[in-house]
């Protein structure tokens, strides 16, 4: 799945790419490249973002991304960034069939028609899936008027035209931006192919200060959300509840002990909540239960988290393994600890098999 913000007709076949998941709290890289069917990962790099008050300034920004492609030895310019969760949006919708030109026209007029919000200053793409079959039968309406259905994609516009200024001035050739919320859906496809085309899935990545929620039914995504809870809060609850510090309580988080259980448990209410309400919308349209969540993130390190997780949906969770489908010719040091980061890749993997 591929939304690139960016003229796809200008974009040139690439048979490797740096992918670039932007953070908020460290920025994510990985370095792939297609072998005939096969993708391999030759390198990844995790790395602090900017401080907050930095990380609008432009030249923060130049000197990030130098840093993550410095970050291991790959042989190419080109790179892929991510936008983070909350700093776009993604839509399904169903429209009425039209060229997708005078669709964007529409929207750049009247954003509220179709989004139900005014996005003026938005840039947009889309993902064109099947078309809806025109009503039939009494009082179906005007015969001969299909509907599209689209996965619709959005940005601020200046925010897109800040991260190419940035990836040029970085001396990076960018080949794509796309929303950082389908880059788990792309890496799962690959990690898990039978699961994806047969299964109903749904897939919650676990951010710093956003969490993301999708639901896919047969390789297609019917339902995602962007919840405000993150590791970051997660972490400020261990912190005043325990009365320790922050970094402190952030290697309890990771360690987990079952004594801080109680502590994470109010905290994550309102992502259980988000996510029991997204499950019984779609069991209740489909009349198809849900019975697996798969989890990734920082925090999807935890076992006590995912149990948590479970215990408050009635749904088996579990963590699972971004970088599965992917061959894997990494540097010694970071052969060692690719399993231990591998939850963090989720956006990064998906983005880069979004390019390629």
């Amino acid at each position: 799945m591929a939304l690139p913000f960016l003229n796809k007709e200008s974009r040139k076949k690439l048979d490797q790419v740096v992918a670039v998941d932007l953070g908020a709290r460290s920025s994510k890289a990985v370095h792939v490249q297609r072998r005939g069917r096969d993708f391999v990962l030759s390198g990844y790099a995790i790395l602090e973002a900017p401080a907050a008050e930095k990380a609008a300034a432009p030249d923060a920004v130049v000197e990030h991304l130098k840093a993550l492609s410095q970050g291991f030895r790959a042989k190419t310019r080109d790179v892929v960034l991510a936008l983070g969760v909350a700093d776009g949006l993604v839509r399904l919708l169903e429209i009425p069939r039209m060229p997708m030109d005078d669709f964007r026209l529409v929207l750049k007029h009247n954003s509220r028609a179709f989004l139900q919000q005014d996005l003026t200053g938005y840039t947009f793409d889309y993902l064109e899936l099947a078309a809806a079959a025109a009503p039939k039968g009494p009082g179906a309406g005007a015969p001969g008027a299909p509907k599209q259905r689209i996965v619709l994609a959005g940005a601020k516009q200046q925010l897109v035209t800040d991260l190419a200024n940035g990836a040029r001035a970085a001396g990076l050739a960018l080949d794509s931006l796309v929303p950082g919320i389908i880059g788990p859906v792309n890496a799962f496809e690959l990690a898990h192919p039978e699961i994806f085309q047969e299964g109903v899935v749904v897939l919650v990545d676990i951010g710093f200060r956003h969490s993301s929620i999708c639901l896919l039914q047969k390789g297609e995504l019917v339902l995602n959300r962007v919840v405000a809870l993150g590791g970051d809060q997660l972490t400020v609850a261990l912190s005043e509840s325990m009365s320790i510090g922050y970094a402190e309580a952030e290697g309890l988080k990771i360690g987990m002990a079952r004594e801080v259980q109680f502590a994470l448990e109010s905290v994550l209410v309102p992502l259980g909540q988000e996510l029991r309400a997204s499950l019984d919308f779609f069991e209740h349209q489909q009349d198809q239960q849900v019975t697996e969540v798969y989890l990734t993130g920082g925090s999807a390190y935890s076992e006590v988290l995912v149990q948590i997780l479970q215990n408050v949906l009635s749904v088996e969770c579990k963590k699972w393994d971004p970088t599965r489908g992917l061959q894997k010719e990494l540097p010694a040091e970071q052969a060692a600890a690719i399993e231990e980061v591998s939850p963090q890749l989720a956006v990064a993997v998906g983005a880069a098999l979004a390019a390629l």
